[in-house]
């Protein structure tokens, strides 16, 4: 689901994470060649504060920098998950297991490649959605992205 320089950025962050006592939940880069995105979305139990991002910003912009991973210019953005949370892990999909997610896949499954479902089960092969009903299931290796659709209910 990552490629290879955001598993590369991945790898050279999560050591500083453990000992900060944040999780890497996923890391993405978008947008130009010559002026990329860099997005690393961080969690802890107890949900991020501003402090926390505050923090993490410092160190993994100092990771960045000793990184220095594209040439020129690119912006770093350090943000929590939210509400349309990645989800990139086998763990990932076992903790919100009866939730709803989307899942795009990089090769068709029946005739689609992007799924809305309850995550119905999670094990280290791959996902079952129950998709209106129809269960689908999507080994980890085809995933491209995938992510919880948030749910907000104004009624209360």
């Amino acid at each position: 689901m990552l490629s290879v320089k955001e598993q590369q950025l991945l790898a050279a962050l999560e050591p500083r994470a453990a000992q900060e006592g944040v999780q890497i939940v996923t890391v993405e880069v978008v947008g130009a060649r010559k002026s990329p995105t860099i997005r690393v979305f961080i969690d802890t139990e107890g949900g991020v504060s501003f402090d926390e991002l505050s923090s993490a910003q410092a160190w993994v912009n100092q990771i960045m920098d000793e990184l220095d991973p594209f040439p020129g210019a690119y912006m770093l953005e350090v943000s929590s998950p939210g509400i349309d949370r990645p989800l990139r892990t086998p763990e990932h999909f076992r903790q919100h297991q009866g939730l709803r997610a989307v899942v795009r896949t990089t090769a068709p499954i029946e005739g689609r490649s992007s799924f809305t479902g309850l995550i119905a089960h999670a094990d280290d092969e791959g996902v079952r959605l129950d998709c209106d009903g129809a269960p689908v299931s999507v080994s980890y290796s085809l995933m491209k992205r995938a992510h919880l659709k948030g749910e907000i209910d104004f009624s209360s």
